[in-house]
């Protein structure tokens, strides 16, 4: 049998790191120890691999899935084999953490370590007129895999102020603390409005990965949407 199909690029890539790009759409991970990745991101496997629904962890983070909107829905893959990843045919990339930290839209997240802990935030400034935005925090030592939606940019946000669009943003370093702000001026409101209302503002030694397409706010996860404004309530 002869087809472009069975070119070398579109065969199994042998590799003997655990978090692997299969191609620059597909992640591969082989199993030693678990992985949490999000629901319904499995395309594949091989071997014996167990799949089963991760809780919160603790009430408090329960909690906040719950009144934020910001639905991680993770699942603990265990096992002895490879699986593969990818979701909405999304360019992969991987991020290693160093016990440092990463701040990322839930709806661009993957994959990662199960050492890893992660929690769900509340962007600073973000009320209610922004519906109220989340973010998930990504803490400690191993890999995370994430998507985009087309290539990204990383913006270095150290030199000059930088805003970007809530629903195009897919995460920061941990050390900046972005603000919310808006575009929003009352002529250009009774006028129809611009479509660029809000936006995080960052300045500071990092950086922040944008990518080439916004969410809609239905889609969105870790931009908020259906969130509540509790304030300083979730900033533990």
């Amino acid at each position: 049998m002869q087809s472009p199909l069975f070119e070398q690029s579109n065969l199994e890539v042998e590799v003997t790191q655990r978090f692997a790009l299969q191609n620059p759409q597909m992640l591969r991970v082989h199993l030693g120890g678990d992985v949490l990745a999000v629901k319904g991101a499995m395309v594949a496997f091989q071997g014996q691999i167990r799949f089963d629904h991760e809780k919160a962890g603790s009430v408090g983070k329960l909690f906040k899935k719950v009144v934020t909107g910001e639905d991680v829905a993770l699942m603990r893959v265990s096992g002895e084999g490879d699986v593969f990843f990818a979701t909405d045919a999304g360019f992969v990339y991987l991020v290693d953490l160093a016990g440092d930290a990463l701040s990322i839209n839930a709806r661009n997240l993957l994959a990662f370590d199960s050492s890893i802990e992660w929690d769900i935030r509340r962007v600073q400034g973000a009320g209610m007129m922004s519906g109220g935005l989340f973010n998930t925090m990504l803490q400690g030592t191993g890999t995370v895999a994430i998507h985009t939606v087309g290539q990204p940019v990383v913006l270095d946000c150290s030199h000059q102020p930088t805003y970007v669009d809530v629903q195009a943003c897919v995460g920061w370093s941990a050390n900046l603390v972005p603000q919310v702000v808006s575009s929003m001026n009352m002529k250009s409101m009774l006028r129809g409005g611009t479509g660029e209302a809000f936006q995080y503002a960052f300045h500071g030694p990092g950086f922040v990965i944008v990518q080439p397409s916004e969410w809609t706010p239905a889609q969105t996860q870790g931009g908020g949407g259906g969130g509540f404004n509790l304030g300083g309530l979730l900033d533990g």
